[in-house]
C-alpha cells in the first residue's frame, strides 16, 4: 500500500465548481446541489483503495447521521478506470448501493475536479462552511488499516459540529493518509511528485 498524505490545501480556498454525474442516480450533481447547506463534504474516495475499505462503515455511519442535516455530503472517484477497473462507474454504483452509501457517488472522468481541489489521496476530505470557503481538510481520524485504532470519524465529526453550529473549527488538522489517486499517464497535477 502506497501511503500518500493530504496536499492540505490552504484554509480559506474557495470550493471549486464541479458537475458530475453520480453513477446511482444518473443525476448531475454540482455545488449548486447544495445551495441550502449550511456546510459541504467533499470527499475523494474509490472502490478498490484499502483505506476506504477500512472507513467505509464510518462513511455509512457519517453520511446516515447528517442525512437529515444542514450538511451536504458528496463522494468523488477520479482514478483511471484503465488501470483501475474496480473503479469504474458501473462498479461504483454497485458497490454505493451494496454498502448502502446515502450520498452522491460521482465519477471524475477527466480528473479536473480532483485536481481543482488538490486532492491526493483517497480518502480525502475536504469540508466548507456556508460561504464554501475550505475550513477542514483532513483526516476522518486517527484509525489506518492495521494499528487497531477504532473508526470514529471524531476529527472530521468535530469540524462538521462546529460548522453546523456556526463556530470556528480548530486549525489544528491532521492529513488524511491512503492510496495516491490513480492519474492518467500525463494528467499527472502539478502538485504530484511522486
Amino acid at each position: 500500500m502506497a501511503l500518500t498524505p493530504s496536499t492540505m490545501l490552504a484554509l480559506g480556498t474557495s470550493a471549486p465548481e464541479f458537475q458530475l454525474p453520480d453513477t446511482v442516480s444518473g443525476n448531475a450533481v454540482s455545488l449548486g446541489s447544495f445551495a441550502d447547506k449550511k456546510g459541504l463534504l467533499v470527499m475523494f474516495i474509490c472502490n478498490h483503495c484499502p483505506f476506504v475499505k477500512h472507513i467505509n462503515d464510518g462513511l455509512i455511519r457519517l453520511g446516515r447521521d447528517y442525512a437529515d442535516s444542514d450538511l451536504g455530503i458528496v463522494a468523488i472517484n477520479a482514478n483511471d478506470v484503465d488501470t483501475h477497473p474496480d473503479d469504474s462507474p458501473d462498479k461504483m454504483k454497485a458497490n454505493a448501493e451494496s454498502l448502502g452509501y446515502v450520498f452522491p457517488y460521482c465519477f471524475d472522468e477527466t480528473q479536473s475536479v480532483a485536481k481543482a481541489y488538490a486532492a491526493a489521496c483517497t480518502p480525502d476530505f475536504f469540508l466548507f462552511d456556508g460561504s464554501r470557503k475550505l475550513v477542514y481538510r483532513g483526516q476522518l481520524d486517527g484509525s489506518r488499516p492495521g494499528n487497531e485504532v477504532a473508526v470514529t470519524g471524531k476529527d472530521l465529526r468535530a469540524a462538521i459540529s462546529a460548522v453546523l453550529a456556526g463556530s470556528t473549527v480548530s486549525h489544528h488538522q491532521q492529513p488524511s493518509v491512503g492510496c495516491n489517486i490513480k492519474w492518467k499517464a500525463g494528467n499527472e497535477p502539478d502538485y504530484w511528485n511522486h
